[in-house]
């Protein structure tokens, strides 16, 4: 026996960063908002991030640390609510925060506290919360959305798709934005793991005896470029460097990691004229984890017949041994899936929605944000961002009553 049909000016699925965001913009400007979630409480994904104190944003911010088939579409909501805003919002609430490297902002206690002011913030403006209410089913007609829910049922001329993606599936995550975008005829940029560890086997597989191994490397895939750590595991290759550009690297494509980033040309030639005695992987212990020096050092004697100590190279040699250790090349046999990656590429295709409101073009009512939105930003709170630029947008947007 269900309940009797409630009425709201929005209906919005998924009660993460972009949904929270999304609904207390749009409670808060005086429409009724109903927000549900299949899960027992609100924000499962902000809880877990940053190691329980949620990389919330980046000062650095921009449309260029956005992956998307459409790179200029994140640039409108960006630009209208930037990194600025959020920390107005989080200076407001009393959180203590601090920033890490490479702009990153973290809160001082826990990423409780983000969850906590996001649903206040929906308390002010009215908005019904409700969690551990999965959706059963969603129709439209006569210019109404029609959801059932947790043996309940609502409609609205609006709803909001902001369930996200199906990374860490163990939270809960799934790929029912792509269900609801296929049943309005939405178009979709194919998901894919983004943020995540790649794998290596064959003779790269050699690598893992490395295992907890790291080291500060300029790593490079596709267009993407990043001097952090690369961090060897058990099944490949992970840490910030690997995270960042996992977003870019596609199949069957390489990968190149410099194990000496800033080192001139010739500058094995010219420790040789220095320690002619000196042995490759001694040299390589001055600057890289031991296990990782002697690893590369006996790799690239094996592969060039380098001889033990320097003096008896030739140059020739020891020029192309600074290549290698310059652009080390793996190839990656894929990734480590949904289960590690820490968002998702691709989702509902950008070309079906408008950057100013989020609003799909062809279907009146119906809108998309956050994750679920075929926009990636980089590691280190971009995401986030994205998220609270994205809700904020649509939120503004059921405030005016525009659906395109």
């Amino acid at each position: 026996m269900t309940d009797a049909v409630s009425r709201f000016d929005a209906i919005i699925l998924g009660a993460g960063a972009a949904g929270l965001m999304c609904a207390a913009t749009a409670g808060q400007a005086g429409r009724r908002v109903l927000l549900i979630d299949h899960a027992d409480e609100p924000g499962r994904k902000i809880l877990i991030s940053g190691g329980g104190r949620c990389n919330f944003t980046n000062i650095h911010t921009a449309p260029d640390r956005f992956l998307s088939a459409n790179p200029h579409f994140a640039r409108s909501a960006l630009s209208r609510y930037g990194a600025e805003d959020f920390i107005a919002l989080v200076d407001r609430h009393g959180i203590a925060w601090h920033e890490k490297t490479l702009g990153q902002l973290f809160c001082d206690g826990s990423a409780r506290q983000i969850v906590a002011m996001l649903v206040e913030e929906c308390r002010a403006g009215g908005v019904e919360l409700r969690c551990g209410a999965p959706v059963t089913a969603v129709a439209h007609g006569d210019g109404l959305f029609r959801v059932d829910h947790g043996g309940r049922t609502a409609t609205a001329p609006a709803l909001v798709i902001a369930t996200g993606g199906p990374s860490i599936p163990k939270i809960g995550a799934t790929g029912f934005a792509y269900d609801l975008a296929r049943q309005f005829g939405l178009k979709l940029v194919e998901p894919r793991p983004a943020l995540v560890p790649l794998t290596l086997s064959g003779e790269e597989a050699l690598f893992r005896e490395l295992s907890g191994v790291s080291a500060p490397v300029v790593a490079r895939a596709g267009q993407g470029v990043f001097a952090e750590a690369a961090l060897f595991t058990h099944r490949g290759l992970s840490g910030p460097a690997i995270l960042q550009i996992s977003s870019y690297w596609r199949p069957r494509t390489p990968v190149t990691i410099d194990f000496l980033p800033g080192r001139a040309a010739d500058w094995l030639v010219a420790a040789k004229r220095e320690r002619p005695r000196q042995h490759l992987g001694r040299l390589l212990r001055e600057a890289l984890p031991e296990r990782l020096a002697d690893r590369l050092a006996a790799g690239i004697a094996a592969d060039l017949g380098l001889a033990a100590e320097l003096g008896n190279a030739p140059d020739r040699l020891l020029r192309a041994a600074a290549e290698r250790l310059g652009g080390w090349t793996f190839h990656p046999t894929g990734t480590e899936g949904f289960a590690k990656a820490e968002v998702t590429a691709g989702g509902i295709s950008t070309a079906e929605l408008s950057s100013k409101t989020m609003a799909a073009r062809r279907v009146p009512g119906l809108y998309a944000i956050g994750e679920a939105v075929d926009v990636t930003g980089w590691l280190g709170g971009y995401n986030f961002q994205w998220a609270w630029a994205s809700g904020r947008a649509a939120g503004l947007a059921l405030a005016a009553g525009q659906v395109t």
